[in-house]
């Protein structure tokens, strides 16, 4: 056994290599934050389910923005990206970068993406479309240098946050007299019976500042889909851009924003039951228009925490794959065949033949996924983040069972393992109910992820 003596070289090159975590750190509540451009190359593949395109141009940058952290011996960086998502490799190459170039324990880096359908190729849901390796080359570099750049910007300073409402999602999920269900459709049909689940108009702004009032950075949350430009070809941050440019106009150039999205596996900015006929332009407007207004209300409600209580927990929480029937397997292969002769089968046909083929390929021999789930307390506010596109009803179960004054339910965050829909989207079947590749969790991963989140958020409540 090493005496103390021998110990305190060890001791002395950890606390070098990382001194923000060392015993020479204060108890001061230090903010730093950061943004950089993460947009892709033209000419590259745009994501996108059905609809493989290149982008011809860029219509606004695509960003990573970073919230760090720190007090007394807690570190945590919040990293909101303008992406559809990562899968957990990627999540995981660029949390343990991030982790060595900043001292950050590499668990303690939560990358959540933005969902937006006009970013680069990093979820293969698409059997014409390739992964954008080299855009994930170039990108862990990009990330490196907003983590630092956080970590080397942070002051004392304070933090508050406030919750409204600004209603930009609505359920997705219609249910027809047959029982079966589909994702949109006509709420006007006779045959209509209802939608299926709920949604979640919450929306929670959260303000870091010095101590002298400067604003240091906006995190703001709400849920929905980001898909004003999907299948258009152009590379676009959606909405979540141009609420950011409409921040540094009103407040600092360049101030990095966050947002972080919530449980919105089943959730549209379109209202089914009252579908408005606009533009993509338009639509941007309306609904940038509704969250800069609510957000800016918040901001005069603001009271601002020097001594915050901090804590994180997570777990890596493991479920079960669904995997395909014989039969469906063997009509997927041959789709995709006849698509590698040259017909031109494309939409939901392709995405589902791909999507079964694919789940079998990757989870046949170990049908089994890891779901990672945080809970953060930020003060009196509780963060709940999990990998998923969790249906809404999750989410308002996670926020019922809360200690917090107020809750929020982040997804695509520590990774993307895909839809994860309750009992009722499974039996009601279709895009986001039967199982590919990206709708391949158990029927009970939803209730579970619940379970643990509300364990974790009473740990973290309790320290």
């Amino acid at each position: 056994m090493l005496n103390l003596k021998e110990l305190m070289p060890l001791l002395w090159a950890l606390f070098l290599i990382n001194p923000l975590t060392g015993l020479g750190q204060s108890e001061v509540l230090k903010i730093g934050a950061a943004s950089i451009v993460i947009s892709p190359e033209l000419n590259s593949w745009v994501q996108g389910a059905g609809v493989p395109k290149k982008a011809t141009k860029v219509r606004d940058d695509l960003e990573a923005n970073g919230l760090y952290l720190s007090k007394g011996g807690f570190q945590v960086l919040l990293v909101s990206c303008d992406l559809v998502g990562m899968e957990p490799a990627l999540n995981i190459r660029l949390r343990e970068a991030m982790g060595v170039a900043t001292g950050i324990m590499p668990r303690d880096i939560l990358i959540s993406s933005t969902h937006t359908h006009g970013g680069p190729s990093l979820v293969k849901t698409n059997y014409l479309m390739p992964l954008d390796t080299a855009y994930i080359e170039s990108l862990i570099p990009r990330m490196v240098s907003m983590a630092k750049e956080a970590v080397k910007n942070a002051v004392p300073g304070k933090i508050g946050w406030a919750e409204g409402k600004a209603q930009i999602g609505y359920n997705r999920r219609l249910t027809w007299a047959d029982g079966t269900h589909s994702m949109h459709g006509d709420a006007g049909r006779a045959d209509f019976a209802g939608l299926e689940g709920p949604d979640d108009p919450q929306h929670l702004a959260l303000f870091a500042a010095d101590l002298k009032g400067n604003l240091l950075s906006i995190l703001y949350h709400n849920t929905t889909h980001p898909t004003i430009f999907y299948a258009d070809g152009v590379f676009s941050s959606d909405f979540p851009g141009e609420v950011r440019k409409t921040f540094r106009e009103n407040f600092t150039d360049n101030i990095p924003v966050l947002f972080l999205n919530g449980a919105q596996g089943d959730i549209s900015m379109e209202n089914m039951l009252d579908k408005k006929a606009e533009s993509d332009e338009e639509k941007m407007a309306r609904i940038t228009e509704l969250v800069v207004r609510e957000t800016m209300r918040l901001y005069k409600t603001i009271t601002y925490e020097t001594n915050p209580k901090l804590a994180h927990e997570y777990h890596d929480l493991k479920v079960k794959v669904r995997l395909p029937d014989t039969g469906t397997l063997i009509k997927s292969q041959e789709i995709l065949e006849r698509i590698d002769e040259g017909e031109p089968i494309r939409g939901m046909e392709m995405i589902m033949a791909f999507g079964t083929v694919h789940l079998q390929r990757t989870f046949g021999e170990n049908p089994f996924d890891v779901l990672p789930v945080h809970a953060l307390k930020i003060g009196e506010l509780a963060v709940v983040t999990q990998p998923c596109e969790l249906f809404s009803q999750f989410g308002l179960d996670i926020k019922r069972r809360s200690p917090g004054k107020s809750t929020i339910v982040v997804g695509m965050t520590d990774g993307y393992n895909g839809y994860c829909p309750t009992i009722y989207g499974l039996l009601g079947g279709g895009y986001s109910g039967s199982p590919i590749s990206w709708t391949r969790l158990e029927p009970e991963a939803g209730y579970k992820i619940v379970d643990t989140a509300a364990i974790l958020l009473n740990k973290v409540w309790a320290k």
